[in-house]
């Protein structure tokens, strides 16, 4: 008797790859840059739709607080999509419901939120931000002075910060600080220093945060601990010091790729951070952007902040 010989893995070596606009919603897939209208106040938001398998959508999300959170499915039907995701930081228990519509290269659509709001939303394609040559860097600019807050504004009313002994203090949560210039590309310079418990952030363009908070030393990093990119990216390692030391950054930002240097150790090299991250000033990420220093989790010092933007 003859058997027929089978390569067991042919059958899978002639499926040809899914392309994703091929698949019902595929035109979906990708980062969307949203702006949520709260009441005649826009707030920013952000969504990746990613294809799972031959037809399964899932993605992440960034609502207009918190961060990005994982959604295990999108619905997609002639057009229309939804998709629900429990609470992240709300001490209630009610998902967020996000109902939205596709039309070519926009999406627009309501969300309504854990707390049982619901708002309108529109989104387009995030850009690339791809760069086609290694920078050229110009001079070097000191955004404090060690005197006074010029150059710098306050959102909020509550404004805290007040320069002591040449340090730029902000001894109690108020007022985050947004720096009067904006930037695209650059290298940045910080050297802060917090109080135990006390919990802040670095945004660059004022849209991706650097976090920098109290917390111990661990073998297991995450993105919401010292150093990371808040809910995006993992540093290597807790290169923190402590409460009451005097700490640095070394960042460079070049499109999404971002490197980090805490404490003189590189804890990030050249990742790419996909979106914005929660408390973003905005969502438009093709545009340049501050500085923005949180100043809203408890007290905070910083003694020099330096930038040195690309040409």
């Amino acid at each position: 008797m003859l058997f027929a010989l089978t390569d067991p893995f042919s059958a899978k070596a002639q499926v040809a790859p899914v392309q994703s606009n091929t698949v019902q919603g595929g035109h979906l897939v990708g980062r969307w840059d949203i702006t949520v209208d709260e009441n005649g106040k826009p707030a920013p938001s952000w969504l990746e739709v990613e294809l799972s398998g031959f037809k399964t959508l899932v993605g992440r999300f960034v609502s207009t607080g918190g961060s990005a959170r994982p959604i295990s499915k999108v619905n997609f039907d002639n057009g229309t999509f939804h998709f629900a995701i429990p609470p992240q930081w709300e001490n209630i228990d009610r998902d967020l419901v996000l109902n939205g519509t596709l039309t070519g290269d926009r999406i627009q659509g309501s969300i309504t939120t854990s707390t049982g709001e619901t708002y309108p939303f529109t989104g387009v394609k995030a850009p690339d931000l791809n760069r086609e040559r290694v920078p050229q860097w110009g001079k070097s600019i000191s955004l404090f002075n060690g005197k006074d807050l010029t150059g710098w504004k306050a959102l909020g009313e509550d404004n805290q910060w007040v320069v002591k002994d040449g340090i730029l203090t902000s001894p109690h949560s108020g007022a985050n600080l947004v720096s009067e210039k904006e930037f695209t590309d650059f290298k940045l310079h910080v050297e802060f220093r917090y109080r135990e418990e006390s919990n802040s952030g670095v945004y660059l363009r004022g849209r991706y945060e650097v976090q920098i908070i109290d917390n111990p030393k661990t073998d297991h990093p995450n993105s919401h601990l010292f150093g990371g990119v808040y809910g995006f990216l993992v540093p290597s390692e807790m290169a923190v010091t402590g409460p009451g030391e005097w700490q640095t950054f070394d960042i460079t930002l070049t499109g999404r790729m971002v490197t980090i240097v805490a404490n003189g150790k590189t804890i990030i090299t050249n990742q790419e951070i996909p979106g914005i991250t929660g408390g973003a000033l905005n969502s438009n990420e093709g545009e340049p952007g501050p500085i923005y220093i949180q100043g809203d989790h408890g007290p905070i010092e910083f003694k020099k902040i330096v930038i040195t933007p690309a040409k």
